[in-house]
């Protein structure tokens, strides 16, 4: 009989040991109740059943409030439910006399959606609560049942605050956003229904970085003809900040 060798002996204990600690694992840990419905714990449902309710549902809302819900239906907040700004509301919609829901006035409710988030989606609106009206609370300019700009945006930086920020510090500070992108008045205006028109050419940085190109800025200077061959400026440079590949 061949005998197993002696470098392979720890590793089929260690395999022989990681299978029982999963068949261990499997007959302890995992609930009696995982994969009667599906995979999750199938008891769940019922705890969550059990337990004690505290909000309506939009839908209840509308009830009794048809005309704040017809216009939040058609606004900007028309997928923020009712109860994420005021809180439970079963138990006023079983006593609305007795139990009134929260109605905020101050700025911290608000923040929770605008305040600054680099992880938020470029174009959603952002404030810095320090610069933004710091001493306003947001109803004196925003109706948050349809939440409208009190004016058109006059600066990108109301919705793309992280690029702002970026390009603030960056050698591009002092050129305007619209320089390189094309944004029209409908576009402040609507800034998801009506795109602005971002470069797909290289010559939109040779406006500027072009040798012979009609700029007073002390900036680098490139041959638009063998610089870069084949690849268009932004594939090694990134244009809010940006900073030489040498």
């Amino acid at each position: 009989m061949q005998r197993i060798p002696q470098q392979l002996i720890p590793l089929i204990i260690m395999i022989v040991a990681i299978i029982g600690s999963l068949i261990t694992a499997r007959t302890l840990l995992v609930p009696d109740s995982f994969g009667d419905l599906g995979h999750y714990r199938a008891d769940n449902t019922g705890e969550v059943a059990a337990l004690e309710l505290s909000y309506a549902g939009a839908h209840v809302c509308a009830d009794c409030h048809d005309d704040i819900s017809e216009t939040k239906r058609d606004s900007h907040h028309s997928g923020v439910a009712c109860e994420s700004c005021h809180g439970p509301a079963l138990a006023h919609t079983e006593a609305p006399d007795e139990f009134i829901p929260d109605a905020p006035r101050g700025r911290d409710g608000c923040l929770l959606c605008h305040g600054y988030n680099p992880a938020r989606p470029s174009g959603f609106p952002q404030i810095l609560p320090g610069q933004h009206n710091p001493t306003k609370a947001c109803l004196i300019c925003h109706a948050p049942h349809d939440p409208q700009l009190p004016h058109t945006a006059e600066d990108c930086s109301a919705c793309h605050r992280e690029i702002s920020n970026r390009k603030q510090v960056s050698h591009h500070s002092s050129v305007a956003c619209t320089e390189c992108h094309k944004a029209t008045d409908e576009h402040r205006a609507s800034p998801r229904i009506v795109r602005a028109e971002k470069p797909r050419k290289a010559e939109v940085c040779g406006n500027c970085h072009a040798r012979g190109a009609d700029s007073s800025r002390e900036i680098p200077r490139i041959d638009m003809d063998t610089h870069g061959g084949r690849y268009i400026c932004w594939d090694c440079h990134y244009p809010h900040f940006p900073e030489t590949n040498l």
